[in-house]
């Protein structure tokens, strides 16, 4: 009798177990996930990072202004430094880590979560891990070259913590270089990744590599002033591998022609009808003076001329050249990280002495591929470098001032070059609100973090020297 009551146990153990596996089935309704799936999080982040870098919207992105590539006509607040009305820091701190860093966090926890089975899933997920962690890498240290000492280690524990605390800038640099390197040991290139959710590379795994070599060059030389000999280590070891040195190896986004996939410039300036920018005098009249050819691909004329609006004035949007045309077209790419770039990355790294080729050759290299990439010919950059030839002397003032003019547009990266090598001499703002009307070298930290996280907020702003404009990321030593 007990073992049949026993046996009868058993099978209504299963009877009810295979009932409730089928509850759960029937109430999965496989149109609506209730978990999303890593790829689709990986390409939500890869929009955000872009639109982020890309966007002319003064609510997140000033930095079109603050490298003194654009001004204003009616609003001059973000010309003149004040990011607090807007709080512009909150928006941009917020954007990086919730729509980014977040959003690739999860992707990585949920992709993680799936077994591979077999050897090409094996290595597709590993390639996936990999990248999702270059993307982080690539963010914390714009979240570093934007403010300084940032929440990194005790970030994005989903659920864990509300108040992270804020860690040293130059430790989070030298953690980012040793998650490069890795990512760059996990990535196997016979092996897939992300395929189309992939919105940079298409999933070419091989792309990504060279994406991780220039990353690393980046984050090694931005140490030259601070750790000498781990710079030249980092930049020569990622130059030897293998960076991105032509324009189809370009890590960039390209944008559709139909909302809500267009380049956020494009809806910024042209879909809202705003006239609220014209290109500022700054680097009108440097490119006018050099005779640069670049011109007409960069701004249009007026009155038979170019003209820049007064930096931090007023400007009548009809008194100015505007933004070239090419510029405002739905599909303009979002370039995360490019030829032209790394070819002054390394003439600046063979300038300090680092074993990575010749200077002056990566300095042409750097400016002709820039101004064929605008549409200029070879014969044209040919003509223009034989009034702007590299000048060993100064070389920080050669490399430092083309680098600028060629990363038009791309705001964070002509402000950090010019706050890097302090080239050109940009125009100081009639009505700054800073000490003297000094350019700022940094965001102050988000006035969220002073109330919701204020310890951890006082505590980084007493390491850093104080939470200023005018206080210097740890790298820009002079």
């Amino acid at each position: 009798m007990k073992k049949i009551n026993f046996i009868l146990l058993i099978i209504i153990a299963v009877l009810l177990g295979s009932c409730t596996k089928d509850f759960e089935e029937y109430n999965t309704d496989p149109k609506h996930p209730t978990e999303v799936p890593g790829e689709a999080l990986f390409s939500n982040a890869q929009k955000a990072l872009a639109d982020q870098i890309a966007s002319a919207n003064v609510n997140i992105n000033v930095w079109k202004l603050w490298a003194q590539y654009w001004t204003e006509t009616t609003y001059t607040d973000e010309t003149n430094y004040n990011i607090f009305n807007r709080r512009i820091p909150d928006n941009a701190f917020s954007t990086y880590y919730r729509r980014v860093l977040n959003n690739l966090q999860q992707a990585r926890l949920n992709i993680d979560a799936v077994d591979a089975i077999g050897d090409e899933a094996t290595k597709a997920k590993a390639n996936k891990l990999a990248i999702i962690d270059l993307l982080q890498v690539f963010t914390f240290q714009r979240l570093v070259d934007i403010f300084g000492d940032v929440p990194y280690s005790e970030a994005l524990k989903i659920g864990e913590t509300l108040s992270p605390k804020y860690d040293d800038a130059f430790t989070i640099y030298k953690d980012l270089i040793a998650r490069t390197d890795a990512a760059l040991g996990q990535l196997d290139d016979s092996g897939s990744s992300f395929g189309s959710a992939d919105l940079y590379y298409g999933g070419d795994v091989s792309l990504w590599k060279k994406f991780a070599n220039s990353l690393k060059l980046k984050l090694g030389l931005f140490l030259a002033d601070v750790d000498a000999g781990l710079s030249k280590s980092t930049v020569e070891a990622a130059a030897a591998s293998g960076v991105i040195t032509t324009a189809d190896e370009n890590c960039q986004m390209s944008y559709l022609g139909e909302s809500p996939n267009t380049n956020p410039i494009y809806e910024d300036l042209v879909l809202s009808g705003r006239k609220d920018f014209v290109p500022a005098n700054t680097i009108v009249d440097m490119m006018k003076g050099l005779g640069d050819p670049r011109l007409d691909n960069y701004f249009t004329q007026v009155g038979g001329e170019y003209k820049g609006g007064i930096y931090g004035l007023g400007n009548s949007y009809s008194d100015f050249s505007h933004v070239a045309p090419s510029i405002l077209v739905p599909e303009y790419p979002s370039v995360l990280i490019d030829d032209v770039e790394m070819h002054f990355y390394l003439a600046e790294a063979a300038a300090r002495g680092y074993n990575v080729g010749d200077a002056a050759a990566h300095y042409n290299t750097a400016v002709t591929n820039s101004i064929v990439s605008w549409g200029g010919t070879a014969d044209e950059a040919t003509t223009y470098l034989a009034t702007v030839p590299y000048d060993a002397a100064n070389w920080k003032s050669s490399i430092g001032t083309q680098a600028w003019i060629a990363f038009y547009v791309r705001g964070l990266a002509g402000y950090t070059s010019w706050r890097r090598l302090d080239a050109p001499t940009l125009n100081l703002s009639p009505d700054a609100q800073t000490p003297d009307s000094k350019i700022p070298t940094r965001f102050t930290y988000p006035i969220t973090e002073q109330t919701l996280n204020k310890t951890n907020y006082t505590a980084a702003s007493s390491a850093i020297g104080g939470d200023d404009l005018l206080t210097k990321i740890f790298w820009d030593k002079f």
